[in-house]
């Protein structure tokens, strides 16, 4: 396994970062990429499209465009199950199921958004559990009490079920990610294209908390508040968000996804792999390649 030590060479904020997280959200809001073609064989070296990561255990799994996926001890992705789906929105919850939602893979007569997917048994079945037909959720985070929150990128708004089937609708926003609070269930914060903002009323309403542009949050720990710049460089943040401190810049070039398991391990996702951090993000082991396939969502 390479490992990949990360460099330090300055990174500051500039126009050039809000302009590639506001095409990364255009793309997001206006084309969700149901239809595309999904090769029948050999799934695991067309992954491009990386929407999200989580451990069950230690075993890694990929979110993508062509189901969800793990490594083997080669780093050659497997498929997970027999679902092709294009899972967007992923997060396995505290307990280890997973939760999803996204499209079905082309000639799959389901609904076209898939709504809130769920799965016991680590990605091999899943059942619906609600808004079939309805929402396609491009980033999903739950919080301590088990509230579920779903970012639906098509109608720009903030949903929160506290079962995952009965849903209230909350703050209309042009976000990216979002990151619930570990210890505080109504702390959620996302990312747009002029900076992370913050909610404390669990996402009824926003407030600026710094001008830091982010493509992806994670947040774990009361002291594992990861972010992640559309450059891949990533950042640690105190005070709820407000403060982001320069850590290193992740391998592979533009982001797809962050992860922060806790202070100390992080999975990303590049534009050729997925990497793995287990000292807080200063040097990256590439656990799973993959083919350049742009932005994760």
């Amino acid at each position: 396994m390479k490992t990949y030590f990360s460099g330090r060479s300055a990174a500051p904020l500039g126009a050039a970062l809000a302009a590639a997280l506001a095409a990364a959200l255009t793309l997001t809001l206006t084309a969700c990429s149901a239809g595309d073609p999904v090769p029948a064989d050999d799934a695991g070296s067309a992954l491009s499209h990386i929407h999200g990561l989580g451990l069950r255990g230690d075993t890694l799994y990929v979110a993508t465009h062509q189901g969800i996926h793990s490594p083997d001890a080669d780093g050659r992705p497997g498929l997970v199950g027999d679902r092709r789906d294009d899972f967007m929105g992923f997060t396995v919850t505290a307990v280890g199921d997973f939760l999803a939602s996204g499209h079905p893979a082309p000639g799959d007569d389901r609904p076209s958004d898939l709504g809130l997917i769920a799965s016991t048994d680590a990605g091999r079945t899943w059942r619906e559990k609600s808004l079939a037909g309805k929402v396609d959720f491009h980033a999903l985070d739950t919080a301590s009490d088990a509230t579920v929150y779903g970012y639906d990128s098509a109608a720009g708004l903030l949903r929160v079920s506290a079962d995952g089937v009965t849903w209230d609708d909350r703050a209309a926003l042009r976000a990216l990610d979002i990151g619930v609070s570990p210890t505080a269930p109504d702390t959620v914060l996302a990312t747009t294209e002029t900076g992370v903002v913050r909610s404390t009323d669990g996402g009824r309403t926003f407030d600026p908390v710094s001008e830091r542009v982010l493509a992806y949050v994670s947040w774990a720990a009361p002291d594992a508040l990861f972010g992640i710049d559309p450059d891949g460089v990533l950042f640690r943040g105190t005070g709820g968000g407000s403060s982001w401190t320069r850590v290193a810049t992740v391998p592979g070039g533009a982001p797809q996804a962050l992860t922060a398991v806790d202070a100390g391990r992080l999975l990303v996702a590049t534009q050729d792999g997925v990497y793995e951090s287990r000292d807080g993000g200063r040097r990256f082991d590439r656990r799973m390649a993959v083919e350049s396939g742009g932005g994760g969502h």
